[in-house]
């Protein structure tokens, strides 16, 4: 249930709603709007008679939620959650481009990429850390010293970074040095995890799993938002399907469905769904126009040598071709959208 508050209701009713929910077993979570607070009722096991409420000074009104997602929800959030990195903002109205190699592998290696990240038109540089491989044989990545590298890297050229955290031992880590932390594909439903990064005052990127529903994503999603984390960005990076003319199947359907479910922004990781170089472009360009707010790319100098996902990174021409037709398209669009 969401408990709307009247525009001219005073801090100490709020507390008395929170109060009052709180008493009945129920978890209360203000969440400040646009000239209004609401509050929404978690850990109900069922429905919440708002009679309890609906008495109380300062209540507006008390609306029933319907959805299993309630803070991930725009029934409890009907504006649009837009998330600020920096200089950097991602969500509504705003084509935020990330991109950088897969896995950091050296201070040089990552400063010539960022580089050209930077005057290709790149907002954030994303990099991994520490890299979860299906073979344990292949490079893991260089741990806290590539935190560190992705340090230089924000230092150097005023790029926000992004990077994944595997597990709850290394969270601290990799908080401490990134401006947004990512839980990856594997990880979406590691609930242990989720519940750390609701504890974050870092933005969060959960990427969808390799098989997920819409709902076990949002579900996810709302794991970190009921921890007391409200900036959540949602990666579809593909899903796994019987195709083998790519590594993974790029669920472009979800997106409209997700603006019209949640109010947190959506960006596409068009790499790890095509697989191959040729077809990140034309994905890229896809995702725009149905409507994504960024892109999350992988870029490498010598994608050749690279030690990680070679084959799925786009040389830094390719890059910035990437950006200028994603800036078209995303102007087209919201040009389109101006004249409705």
């Amino acid at each position: 249930m969401l408990i709307v508050m009247d525009k001219k209701a005073t801090a100490e009713q709020i507390a008395k709603v929170v109060q009052t929910i709180e008493a009945r077993g129920f978890t209360a979570r203000p969440i400040p709007g646009g000239d209004r607070v609401s509050i929404g009722i978690l850990n109900n096991e069922g429905p919440v008679d708002p009679a309890h409420f609906l008495g109380l000074a300062g209540v507006k009104e008390a609306i029933p939620v319907t959805r299993p997602y309630k803070l991930v929800s725009r029934e409890v959030q009907p504006q649009d959650t837009v998330i600020r990195v920096g200089k950097v903002f991602i969500g509504q109205g705003h084509l935020t481009l990330m991109a950088g190699p897969c896995a950091i592998e050296s201070e040089a290696q990552a400063l010539t990429i960022a580089e050209k990240v930077k005057l290709a038109g790149g907002h954030i540089f994303r990099g991994g850390a520490f890299k979860p491989r299906t073979s344990p044989y292949t490079f893991q990545g260089l741990g806290l010293e590539g935190l560190k590298i992705l340090a230089k890297v924000r230092k150097t050229y005023d790029l926000p970074v992004v990077t994944e955290v595997m597990d709850n031992e290394t969270f601290d880590q990799v908080e401490q040095y990134a401006d947004i932390v990512q839980i990856g594909t594997r990880n979406m439903q590691n609930f242990s995890l989720l519940k750390r990064a609701g504890q974050s005052q870092r933005p969060i990127m959960l990427k969808r799993g390799m098989a997920a529903t819409l709902d076990e994503w949002l579900m996810a999603a709302e794991y970190i938002m009921a921890g007391g984390n409200p900036n959540v960005i949602l990666c579809e990076r593909g899903v796994r399907t019987f195709v083998r003319h790519s590594r993974n199947t790029l669920d472009l359907s979800v997106v409209p469905v997700v603006l019209k479910e949640s109010h947190l922004p959506i960006i596409i990781d068009p790499s790890h769904a095509a697989g191959v170089r040729d077809q990140v472009i034309p994905l890229s360009r896809a995702a725009i126009a149905v409507g994504a707010h960024g892109l999350i790319v992988e870029v490498h100098h010598e994608p050749d040598n690279a030690l990680s996902d070679g084959a799925q990174s786009l040389y830094p021409a390719q890059f910035a071709r990437l950006c200028d037709y994603a800036q078209r398209v995303h102007a087209l669009i919201r040009e389109q959208e101006e004249e409705k």
